[in-house]
C-alpha cells in the first residue's frame, strides 16, 4: 500500500505541467535545520531520531532553461537535542544555451533544542552551504556562432549548478502544534565565483540578442547576504497535515559584480548591482500524509508574489513545487 501511494505522489510531477521546481527562490537556507517547512511539533522532543529524505522537482526558471533536481537529506541524531542535517542534490539544467549537470552546493547543519515546554520547542541552527564548483560551467558550441571564434563560452547563472560560494548559515525557530515561526540569515563569506558569462561572446548565436539580455550579467558574482522569516499555520487531520504560510526573503546588501564594459569608467573593477536588495516573497503550501510514524510524504507548492529587480544568481522562480519521501528510523 505505502509504494501504490509513493508512485501516486511521484507521478503528479510529469502530469502536472508549467509548475516550477528548484527549493524556494533562495540560496538554499529555508529548507535547513530549524528554517525547514512542516516541522512536526512533539511534547517528547527526541533529536536522536534519523531521517532520510528524498525530494525530486522539474520545472522552468523565468526564463528557457528546464530545471530538474534530486536531493537526498540525511538527518542524524547526536544527543536528545541535538542533530546534523547533511543535504546532497544532484541537478541538471537544459536550456536554449546549453545544458548541464552536475552535484549542486552541499548544506551542512547542527541544529540545537535551546528551550522546552509542554506547548512549544525553540531550535537554533548553526551551518554551512558548500559551493561544488566555481559557477563557470561552459558550452561547446560550433565556431561561427561565436563573435571571437573561441569554441566555448561561459553560460549565464541560470544554467549553473553552483553559485561558487561558501556560506554562513544560522537560524531559529518557535514550533507549536498549530503554528510555525523561522527567521534565518545566510552570509556569503568566500567568494569562488568565476562565471563569466559576456553577450559579445554569444551575439551570432541564432536569433537569441534579445533573449540573451534577458540574462543579467554575473562576472565573478558575490552575492549579498539573505534575511528569511517563515510563518506556517498547521492544520491537522489524522495522517494529515495541511499548513498554509509565507516565505519573505530580504537581500539587505547589494550583489558585487566585475564590470566587463569596455572604456566603462569602472572596467575591471567589482561594482555594486542596483536593484538586488530588497524583498522576495511567496506563499506556500505544505501538504503531508504520514502512513505511520516512520513512513511520510510531503508535497510543497508556493507562488512568487514579488521579487527583486535584478537577480544576477539566476535564482529567481514564479512557482515551486517538491515532492519527498520521508523515513525516520
Amino acid at each position: 500500500m505505502t509504494m501504490k501511494y509513493l508512485l501516486v505522489c511521484f507521478s503528479l510531477l510529469f502530469i502536472i505541467p508549467n509548475v516550477y521546481s528548484q527549493g524556494c527562490s533562495d540560496a538554499g537556507f529555508c529548507t535547513m535545520g530549524a528554517m525547514r517547512p512542516s516541522q512536526v511539533y512533539t511534547k517528547a522532543i527526541n533529536f536522536k531520531l534519523r531521517a532520510i529524505e528524498f525530494s525530486y522537482g522539474k520545472g522552468e526558471t523565468t526564463l528557457s532553461p528546464t530545471i530538474n533536481v534530486a536531493t537526498l537529506d540525511f538527518t542524524f541524531g547526536i544527543t536528545e537535542k541535538m542533530n546534523l542535517q547533511f543535504k546532497l542534490p544532484y541537478q541538471w539544467v537544459s536550456g536554449n544555451l546549453g545544458n548541464t549537470s552536475g552535484i549542486a552546493d552541499l548544506s551542512l547543519s547542527l541544529t540545537h533544542n535551546m528551550y522546552s515546554t509542554e506547548k512549544f520547542h525553540i531550535n537554533a541552527t548553526l551551518g554551512a552551504k558548500i559551493p561544488t564548483n566555481n559557477a563557470d560551467l561552459d558550452e561547446e558550441l560550433e565556431t561561427e556562432f561565436l563573435s571571437d571564434g573561441t569554441q566555448t563560452a561561459d553560460l549565464p547563472m541560470y544554467y549553473q549548478t553552483s553559485l561558487g560560494t561558501f556560506d554562513l548559515v544560522l537560524g531559529a525557530s518557535f514550533i507549536s502544534k498549530e503554528w510555525m515561526f523561522a527567521a534565518g540569515l545566510q552570509m556569503p563569506l568566500i567568494h569562488n565565483n568565476e562565471n563569466d558569462f559576456r553577450f559579445e561572446e554569444w551575439r551570432n548565436y541564432p536569433s537569441q540578442e534579445d533573449y540573451l539580455l534577458e540574462h543579467d550579467l554575473a562576472n565573478e558574482l558575490q552575492r549579498g547576504t539573505d534575511v528569511m522569516v517563515r510563518a506556517e499555520r498547521a492544520f491537522h487531520f489524522s495522517n494529515l497535515d495541511i499548513r498554509i504560510g509565507v516565505l519573505p526573503i530580504f537581500r539587505i546588501t547589494k550583489d558585487k559584480v566585475r564590470d566587463r564594459v569596455p572604456g566603462s569608467p569602472t572596467e575591471g573593477l567589482l561594482v555594486e548591482v542596483d536593484g538586488t536588495t530588497g524583498l522576495a516573497l511567496t506563499t506556500l503550501l505544505n501538504v503531508a500524509y504520514h502512513f505511520n510514524t516512520m513512513h511520510s510524504v510531503k508535497l510543497l507548492y508556493g507562488y512568487k508574489i514579488t521579487d527583486r529587480d535584478v537577480n544576477p544568481d539566476g535564482l529567481t522562480r514564479d512557482s515551486v513545487l517538491s515532492l519527498s519521501y520521508v523515513h525516520t528510523f
